[in-house]
């Protein structure tokens, strides 16, 4: 069994925690509040999947994968230039499907 005695960050809480683009925010922000959300709601459909049968299943793995997608996009922070470059990686078209999978 691995214990581990100390876990250190090197760059100090002060109530902080670091985005994709290690940029800092407090952790009280409504994107790591999302976050949180998204994880949360991803390991109940992660229960759900494991006690589904057939196309319900792959249907619950389609929306795991979108919510992953879901928490890349909260990690990093859209700026001026990345607008330009990138949309995110959930699109209305993912919307979309949930509704017409609902």
């Amino acid at each position: 069994m691995v214990y581990l005695d100390r876990i250190y960050t090197r760059s100090g809480d002060q109530g902080e925690t670091s985005l994709g683009d290690g940029s800092r925010v407090q952790k009280t922000s409504q994107r790591i509040t999302a976050s949180g959300a998204v994880d949360e709601l991803n390991a109940a459909v992660g229960v759900a999947r494991a006690n589904a049968v057939d196309h319900i299943a792959v249907c619950l793995a389609e929306i795991q994968n979108t919510l992953f997608d879901l928490g890349a996009d909260l990690c990093v922070p859209v700026t001026d230039s990345s607008a330009t470059t990138s949309t995110g990686r959930i699109t209305p078209e993912h919307i979309q499907a949930l509704e017409s999978t609902i």
